[in-house]
């Protein structure tokens, strides 16, 4: 049960934004969840979800949470609210495709991360990597609980300690152990095309698969 933080904001209600919903749901937590199409095509989704959950703009879920998940495609970043999300924790799902993104030079190049991009973005947002490497299935369906034996394990990265607990805490919550990266600009290493990226392991495995990732794969 969210004892504090109890309303997360979701910006995105595709895959891995529906799904993050029904997890923090199930654990007692509100939600606000938006897309781009505008809240009356969430109708089907808000009453799957029941009466934890509600449909609003963009602004209004990030208005809303007190944490929020942006979970939106990369190309989408610039779209994304800034002022809602001011001195809030914020989550960061994004992988690059550059199929569907465009290529951008400074990720391809290594010179930074999506994370890093959504904290240019929201530049008094608390930023931390969460969910971007587990297929979204998963997210309620391969939890248990703490102690349980091969335990998987999720990584976030964070330059704010807040940001990396609570991150920390949800995954705890919803079924997995965290292993933490460290800063912001180190959450390339469970990106796409590494060895941590949508594969089942736990905490000893995703640590191994994060030091042997490489830069631009």
């Amino acid at each position: 049960m969210a004892p504090d933080m109890t309303t997360l904001g979701i910006i995105g209600a595709g895959h891995i934004g529906s799904q993050v919903a029904r997890a923090a749901i199930a654990q007692g937590y509100d939600v606000v969840i938006a897309n781009s199409r505008g809240p009356e095509t969430l109708a089907a989704l808000v009453e799957e979800l029941g009466e934890k959950a509600t449909a609003a703009t963009a602004a209004e879920a990030g208005a809303a949470g007190d944490v929020v998940v942006v979970t939106v495609p990369l190309r989408a970043l610039d779209q994304v609210p800034v002022e809602p999300l001011a001195g809030k924790i914020v989550l960061d799902t994004n992988n690059y495709y550059f199929e569907r993104d465009g290529h951008i030079e400074a990720l391809d190049k290594g010179e930074t991360t999506t994370s890093e991009l959504l904290q240019q973005h929201l530049p008094t947002s608390k930023i931390a990597k969460a969910f971007n490497h587990i297929k979204s299935g998963d997210i309620t369906t391969d939890g248990t609980p703490a102690g349980t034996e091969n335990r998987r394990a999720l990584a976030t990265a964070g330059d704010d300690a807040e940001a990396v607990a609570f991150v920390t805490r949800l995954y705890d919550e919803i079924g997995f152990d965290t292993v933490n990266i460290g800063p912001l600009s180190e959450s390339w290493r469970v990106e796409r095309d590494r060895p941590a990226y949508v594969v089942r392991q736990n905490a000893a495995e995703l640590e191994a698969n994060l030091a042997i990732a490489n830069r631009l794969p």
